[in-house]
């Protein structure tokens, strides 16, 4: 399983909002804003950062997505 941050880009463009917007507003790192678009794994922390700024809750800006494996 991966975790895909598809649904935080949606929202940012719905709040007309850019990476750069959300990372300083969050107060998150830039490498952190790295690993959230190669959906990459970030702490709860990071993530409630995010959803504060958003308003919003975990489903809002994340979703896991199942691998298919053979």
């Amino acid at each position: 399983m991966i975790v895909s941050y598809n649904k935080l880009w949606h929202l940012l463009i719905d709040k007309k909002m850019n990476k750069n917007d959300l990372r300083k507003a969050s107060g998150v790192s830039t490498t952190t804003m790295a690993k959230l678009t190669k959906g990459q794994s970030v702490t709860t922390d990071i993530l409630l950062k995010i959803c504060k700024v958003l308003d919003c809750d975990f489903s809002d800006i994340m979703e896991i997505e199942k691998s298919e494996h053979i």
